[in-house]
């Protein structure tokens, strides 16, 4: 979708469907020509109360009335879901070109949400799709005008990046195990370094991950025929002194469990394990794009999760990076192996601030579902950073306990640690403070988002992959670069 914004009013751009906001208590802004909706409102058939739509025609156009409700509770996320919805009864229509009446006196961040709402609304996954396929020939939005009195070219531009950032996202997450392999993903973040001007990546095979001391990460990987990759993404777009974030990221592109077998019902999710490392790539990828003044390390840990003669064993014991052993009780809890090498490889790049993105433990869900994410970390400052990143992005995560009863639940019995402890209890949490260990002293923060990663719907979100993570990960790089 082409997204621009526009100084001129909705009627003089050549916009075929035009979108227009009112806030409760308030009358609408001005009427178009030749188009009462105040008297649409008065009527009854139009309301202001929030995601209330209703539609006229005026001058061979269509226009979408939204009500948007109290202005004082009107942000950055609502906006998303009204232009959601509003995408949505405006592809109903046959719409081409969108246009918005930006409401007056709000924010740019109110702004940027009326973008993400409609291009991540946009969104469809249909490559394995025919192309003859009943609906393939319908009318599908191309373009998407913001109109305002002033210039809004910056937030306008940069929602856009994010936004399609967050949906290459979800193409990744969507994409098959048989095509998303761990050498497919580097490849796929290879080129992406060959597109953007100051990204480039570093690829290790798996070979070289297991001659470089990382013998969580290739324990995980040996079970399968797919060779394993480590691919980190580096972009410095700023001087020395702002400091360097390292991102890691998950990215199981298929888990079986391995020999500790999953359930079949729902094993053919498990495409979706490497949301993560997804995330991280797309986010510096927009970073790159956006020239951001920001200094990023991002570590993505790919492999598949599965069972055959090679495969690691309950109860065998590897060395991490940092030479710390594990005993492997569950094969199925194998994304804390991969993230523990991820994150010492990190540590001794010398990055100043880590967060690593996972979708890790159904514990999570339980206590979460959908709504959040769940955030640990080692430092309050930091993980006040990361929840404020993800209220604006609208990208909730949701702080839980760290605390040494659980550090102690992770301690092995015949290694120094254990990738999963005996207790049924706080998995999402012990899985935390695994990871802990290996974060060190850096200020560390752990999003879970096994949860929030796929099938989390919202209101400009369908069913599928999520994105979860794109937009807030930029957005803590740009704050912590400020």
């Amino acid at each position: 979708m082409h997204v621009e914004a526009s100084t001129e009013s909705p009627p003089d751009t050549d916009a075929d469907t035009i979108v227009v906001g009112v806030f409760a208590g308030e009358d609408v802004a001005h009427d178009l020509p030749g188009a009462p909706l105040g008297a649409l409102l008065s009527s009854g058939e139009a309301r202001a109360s929030f995601k209330r739509l209703a539609v006229t025609h005026a001058g061979g156009r269509r226009l979408i009335l939204v009500g948007l409700g109290a202005r004082e509770e009107f942000d950055a996320e609502r906006a998303r879901i009204a232009a959601g919805l509003a995408h949505g009864r405006g592809r109903e229509l046959s719409a081409r070109t969108l246009c918005w009446e930006v409401p007056h006196h709000v924010s740019d961040a109110v702004v940027a949400g009326l973008v993400e709402g409609t291009v991540l609304h946009a969104y469809r996954f249909d490559r394995y799709q025919p192309a003859e396929r009943p609906d393939a020939d319908k009318p599908t939005i191309t373009r998407l005008l913001l109109s305002a009195h002033h210039d809004l070219s910056q937030p306008v531009r940069t929602a856009t990046v994010l936004a399609a950032a967050q949906n290459r996202a979800r193409d990744l997450g969507n994409t098959p195990a048989n095509d998303l392999t761990p050498t497919a993903l580097a490849e796929y973040a290879s080129d992406l370094a060959e597109r953007l001007d100051g990204l480039s990546v570093t690829v290790l095979s798996e070979a070289a991950i297991g001659a470089a001391g990382m013998g969580a990460f290739a324990a995980v990987a040996r079970g399968s025929d797919q060779d394993a990759r480590l691919i980190t993404l580096q972009y410095d777009g700023a001087a020395p002194e702002v400091p360097r974030l390292a991102l890691v990221g998950k990215a199981v592109t298929f888990d079986t469990g391995g020999l500790s077998l999953k359930p079949a019902a729902k094993m053919h999710e498990m495409k979706f394990d490497m949301c993560g490392g997804a995330a991280v790539i797309e986010a510096i990828a927009a970073l790159a794009e956006l020239r951001a003044p920001v200094r990023v390390l991002g570590v993505i840990g790919a492999t598949e999760n599965m069972p055959s003669g090679h495969a690691v064993k309950p109860g065998d014991i590897v060395r991490a990076l940092d030479g710390t052993t594990i005993e492997v009780n569950n094969t199925d809890a194998e994304g804390r192996l991969v993230l523990a090498d991820c994150l010492c490889y990190a540590r001794r790049e010398g990055c100043e601030r880590i967060l690593d993105i996972a979708t890790l433990t159904g514990g999570v869900v339980v206590a979460l579902g959908s709504a959040y994410a769940g955030l640990m970390s080692n430092d309050d400052d930091w993980a006040q950073r990361v929840e404020a990143c993800g209220r604006r992005t609208g990208e909730l995560v949701w702080r839980m306990p760290l605390h040494r009863e659980y550090a102690d639940m992770v301690k092995g019995r015949y290694a120094q640690l254990t990738n999963l402890t005996e207790r049924r209890e706080a998995s999402a949490i012990t899985a935390a403070e695994f990871l802990h260990h290996f974060a060190g002293p850096v200020p560390w923060a752990h999003l879970d988002i096994a949860g929030t990663a796929y099938g989390a719907r919202r209101g400009y979100l369908d069913k599928g992959a999520t994105g979860f993570g794109v937009r807030l990960l930029a957005e803590l790089a740009r704050e912590l670069a400020d």
